[in-house]
């Protein structure tokens, strides 16, 4: 796939803003969950939330051509997207560092709506409320306890070391993380502009 995009991987938020004002077939996907994405993203990206990516990377990819930028809220699950198109042949894919926050710091174009705390911030909410309740725990109740500290200590090195996040997958399935418009496979690549 023909890309007017440079040979690297990462841009920041001034790059994509230039970007923006410069390039007609520039496609911006947003890989967050859909209430991520109805609470700030950047006008005009699309959303294909990374497990639905994951799924139907070739059909996506059939449908990708030109500048295609990947952002979510840091960079991490944007990274793992372009991992997934590089696979099925979008080679010059390239993530947003500092993701949609960097984007909107930088003076670029956001739709913001309701707010939501990020997924990445529900995580450390998590980890950290477990892992006191696992101290807490072994302190006052059974030794064993602390058992609950040491195993999310090793899942968020488990996390870092592979660049996944086992407690940000389940938190996404939550109730408060869902919105009425959930896409499906066929409405968020439906969305997509047809390659040039």
């Amino acid at each position: 796939m023909a890309s007017a995009l440079p040979a690297v991987s990462e841009l920041d938020a001034e790059a994509l803003l230039e970007m923006t004002g410069n390039s007609e077939d520039l496609v911006i996907i947003d890989v967050r969950s859909a209430a991520e994405f109805e609470s700030l993203h950047i006008r005009g990206s699309y959303n294909v939330p990374l497990p639905l990516l994951s799924e139907h990377t070739g059909t996506l990819a059939e449908r990708l051509g030109g500048s295609v930028v990947l952002v979510c809220q840091s960079g991490v699950r944007a990274e793992q997207a372009r991992g997934h198109l590089a696979g099925a042949g979008v080679e010059r894919a390239m993530v947003l560092n500092g993701g949609v926050p960097a984007f909107a710091a930088a003076g670029g174009e956001v739709v913001r709506g309701a707010q939501r705390w990020s997924l990445e911030r529900q995580v450390r909410m998590a980890a950290g409320t477990l892992v006191v309740a696992g101290l807490a725990g072994g302190r006052f109740v059974s030794p064993k306890v602390r058992f609950l500290a040491g195993g999310i200590g090793a899942g968020l090195a488990f996390s870092a070391a592979t660049n996944t996040c086992a407690m940000g997958q389940v938190l996404a399935k939550m109730p408060w993380n869902k919105t009425a418009a959930e896409p499906t496979a066929q409405s968020a690549i439906g969305q997509l502009p047809a390659s040039r």
